[in-house]
């Protein structure tokens, strides 16, 4: 059965913040982990929020403009070790290639 689309917006949200917390942590790494498009990937770090997750960009020191990188502060009502094992699952039934 398909994923609806509460569904599938909530696994994309687990999902991009275990990338984040995994070490992908800019919106290109996650555009080539997951294939979405940089809007989806910009909407979805921006988004975590609602969930309760605190992912903050960070600027790389020394460099100008917005050269950095995301980081996941706190996970909220979620238990990032449960997301971590089920990640695969959460990708796979977004559709996306496995982790890397």
């Amino acid at each position: 059965m398909p994923l609806s689309k509460t569904q599938s917006s909530f696994y994309r949200r687990l999902y991009v913040a275990h990338l984040v917390d995994s070490g992908v942590t800019s919106v290109p790494a996650i555009m080539a982990a997951t294939g979405m498009p940089r809007r989806t990937a910009q909407d979805t770090l921006g988004a975590l929020a609602e969930l309760d997750i605190v992912c903050e960009f960070e600027k790389d020191a020394g460099e100008r403009h917005n050269i950095g990188h995301y980081v996941i502060r706190d996970w909220g009502p979620f238990d990032p070790s449960w997301i971590s094992a089920h990640a695969a699952r959460l990708g796979a039934e977004l559709g996306y290639p496995p982790a890397p």
